[in-house]
């Protein structure tokens, strides 16, 4: 009993530590969306996102109002959203996406975790060109007609929607300079978004050997680990 229980507890703080940093990212989000947008979540586009997300993971509502709060506040600290570039081992591209306070600790950990994986940091615009930067909806299908709803946001912007059988969702995809305009699609034909997400994915792809992508992946869980660091995009099969 004690081994199992040793497992399931591992288990157990391993989820919680994952929710406790999907609830400070979604914090640090509020507060640039604030600091850029405003409290108001009618009038800021970007904050119903966050806040659409935030319930998603059923991140308390007195968490996210605090957030909205101390953002609003004169004197509370800003965040910028920064994206480092660089190659893994074996070529690979890779996008560091980061929240931070303090940009100057966050590329010195961030140029560190290349160089130790044998890899380089670079200059802005060195591998992003070898990504799209997309923003995916996920809505209930339940009562929506796939066609029809392909239809009516096809002139908003929309490049794709795809079924998620397992969840009954539809994944709606969109370029990131078109998501306001999706989102005000949906909102005005009264369809709920359950998520939100802005992720970049690879134009073309890379294959390595089992040992190589491991190399690589071991550099990525390393960053994955940093508080500031929020994602990580590289372009292996």
């Amino acid at each position: 009993m004690g081994r199992i229980f040793q497992t399931r507890k591992a288990t157990m703080f391993k989820r919680y530590a994952k929710m406790a940093k999907a609830f400070t990212k979604l914090g640090r989000e509020i507060v640039i969306a604030v600091k850029a947008g405003g409290p108001h979540p009618e009038s800021n586009p970007r904050l119903r996102m966050i806040i659409q997300n935030a319930k998603a993971i059923n991140m308390p509502k007195v968490n996210v109002e605090s957030a909205i709060k101390r953002a609003s506040e004169k004197d509370s600290g800003n965040y910028e959203e920064i994206i480092y570039e660089g190659y893994a081992p074996h070529g690979v591209p890779v996008l560091v996406e980061c929240t931070s306070n303090n940009p100057n600790r966050t590329v010195a950990s961030v140029r560190l975790y290349f160089n130790r994986a044998n890899g380089s940091l670079g200059t802005k615009g060195s591998v992003s060109f070898m990504f799209d930067h997309i923003v995916l909806f996920k809505i209930d299908a339940t009562g929506i007609e796939k066609d029809d709803l392909e239809l009516e946001l096809i002139d908003f912007g929309l490049e794709e929607i795809t079924m998620d059988e397992d969840q009954n969702q539809f994944i709606i995809q969109v370029q990131f300079n078109d998501f306001g305009k999706i989102q005000s699609a949906l909102e005005n034909r009264k369809i709920s978004v359950i998520e939100t997400s802005k992720i970049y994915i690879p134009t073309t792809t890379k294959e390595l050997s089992p040992d190589e992508e491991a190399e690589v992946m071991a550099m990525i869980e390393k960053m994955e680990e940093d508080d500031d660091i929020e994602a990580v995009y590289h372009n292996i099969t």
